[in-house]
């Protein structure tokens, strides 16, 4: 009975630290941040506002952008892992900015994560970038801390 009630106590503590893992690493959980410019996702411009970046499905390279208040404002876009320097205490988010109002969401870096998520450069982008190469300017580079 003993051996019974010890194996029923390992059994249920594995379920436990099992639904813990998974939900940490749950592909639909949100984390939401406040951008208050106008912005470039994948071709796509979206307006400053209350967003919730989260994983879409079990993919880890596809994500999705939302706006909190509407909905109809996303943006689907794959990323390639990118190897952190340091460790970051802080998720936040990594725009390049062209001109005074030219936004382009470059990064999306995860608080306790080794590898942040970057985003290829659209058309657009690089063109901005050229023409800024040209005048030996480089573009700035904002973050924005998520809640």
């Amino acid at each position: 009975m003993k051996k019974l009630l010890g194996v029923t106590a390992l059994g249920c503590l594995l379920s436990a630290f099992l639904v813990v893992s998974v939900h940490a690493q749950d592909p639909g959980s949100a984390i939401r941040v406040s951008i208050p410019f106008d912005f470039t996702v994948e071709g796509k411009t979206l307006p400053a506002g209350n967003y919730e970046v989260r994983r879409l499905n079990d993919e880890q390279s596809m994500l999705i952008i939302q706006n909190v208040g509407h909905r109809r404002d996303e943006a689907m876009f794959q990323t390639e892992p990118e190897d952190a320097r340091r460790i970051p205490n802080h998720s936040l988010l990594v725009f390049h900015r062209y001109g005074d109002s030219n936004y382009f969401l470059s990064e999306v870096v995860t608080a306790g994560e080794q590898t942040g998520e970057e985003l290829r450069p659209t058309r657009a982008e690089r063109t901005l970038r050229s023409e800024m190469a040209k005048n030996n300017v480089e573009p700035e580079t904002v973050t924005v801390a998520m809640n």
